[in-house]
């Protein structure tokens, strides 16, 4: 694949900090959804898929917004 990127996209992930922001956003509100929900979430631990119960789940504090 040699085609190139748009500006606006290379623009875009050129600003990692921004990036990260919106991925970090972005699983807090899916931890806190499936939370709510009663949902369990899987993570990889130690070289093993590991449920955690809705219960356990932590949530992160919302890093500050950027500007």
């Amino acid at each position: 694949m040699s085609e190139k990127m748009s500006p606006d996209v290379a623009a875009i992930l050129a600003e990692a900090e921004k990036v990260e922001a919106a991925v970090q956003a972005a699983v807090r509100d899916a931890l806190i959804a499936h939370k709510r929900a009663g949902n369990p979430i899987v993570v990889w631990e130690n070289g093993q898929v590991v449920w955690i119960p809705p219960d356990q789940i932590e949530i992160f504090e919302e890093p500050p917004k950027s500007q």
